[in-house]
């Protein structure tokens, strides 16, 4: 009696998945992309694009632990 009950209910796998769908419809689907892969030359020229943007800003910490991003240099608006 136990064993039948567990079939119907389906498998492992199928039973974290009924349990999981609610927070699936609200974050998405897993990623399952690998992560090692060869870098393409337009992901590298975003890259070198996005850390030159990034190298403009700093990051200034005030007494009460509170951060906010100030231009390195103001003059500079290459990247603005």
């Amino acid at each position: 009696m136990g064993k039948g009950n567990a079939r119907d209910k389906g498998s492992a796998s199928q039973r974290f998945m009924r349990a999981t769908g609610k927070l699936r419809a609200i974050f998405g689907p897993a990623n399952r992309s690998s992560l090692v892969h060869e870098m393409t030359d337009e992901n590298r020229r975003l890259l070198e694009q996005r850390q030159a943007e990034t190298r403009q800003w700093e990051t200034i910490t005030r007494a009460d632990g509170s951060t906010y991003v100030v231009p390195r240099n103001p003059e500079d608006k290459s990247l603005r």
